[in-house]
């Protein structure tokens, strides 16, 4: 019986694991199914597209990219400007502002995995 229920819950089980190993959603794959993420909190990454870092009274506004012309409007309440620059990738935890919209609140950048993924990238880029 133990067996049989082991069996039944595996595929769930590896579900769950992989899903837990993504790390973040880059724009690209946010965009491709905008609709299906809503306003869940999630992490978002992507490039940062020069000449979009602004200075707000919360915080900084970016416009994350990914390919082509791909791009989703980042307000990082309480993120100073200079957590940004340009045309280095940048992973912001928050959700959308509604299921449709590309603006998203964002509530927190987590400095150690952006710093590591940055380095990650560029040994191997």
């Amino acid at each position: 019986m133990l067996t049989s229920w082991v069996l039944r819950s595996l595929p769930w089980l590896s579900q769950g694991l992989l899903h837990s190993l993504n790390y973040f959603e880059t724009v690209n794959q946010v965009l491709a199914k905008r609709a299906s993420f809503g306003t869940e909190v999630m992490r978002l990454e992507g490039v940062v597209k020069p000449g979009t870092i602004e200075r707000t009274s919360n915080g900084a506004c970016v416009h994350p990219r990914g390919s082509g012309t791909n791009q989703v409007h980042v307000d990082a309440h309480g993120s100073p400007p200079q957590l940004f620059q340009a045309n280095i990738p940048v992973v912001v935890v928050g959700h959308f502002t509604t299921r449709h919209s590309l603006d998203f609140d964002g509530t927190q950048i987590p400095g150690e995995a952006h710093s590591s993924y940055i380095a990650e990238r560029i040994q191997s880029g």
